[in-house]
């Protein structure tokens, strides 16, 4: 049997429940995730997924009055009427 090294890391708890709930669904022990995760940093040399800053101002409605969270609902409402969309990937593509 192979040898193993606990980890001990602090996370958001709904992040925790959320991750945890899709990993059980999927039928992956968290400990598997999480082995997986670092297998894949070693074979990718780094994080195995894109980590960049969006090329657009995200807004943080936390300091938005609520007439500018207003105006951003409008824009969406706006783009979406305008027919300015991306289609969501199909999970069976």
């Amino acid at each position: 049997m192979a040898k193993t090294a606990n980890l001990y890391a602090r996370i958001e708890p709904e992040v925790k429940n959320q991750a945890e709930s899709i990993l059980e669904a999927l039928g992956i022990p968290v400990s598997s995730a999480i082995n997986m995760f670092y297998k894949q940093i070693i074979l990718q040399r780094g994080i195995p997924f894109e980590m960049k800053l969006p090329d657009f101002p995200v807004p943080d409605i936390s300091t938005m009055t609520t007439a500018q969270l207003k105006e951003e609902i409008d824009k969406g409402f706006a783009d979406a009427d305008a027919g300015r969309v991306m289609a969501v990937k199909s999970t069976n593509d």
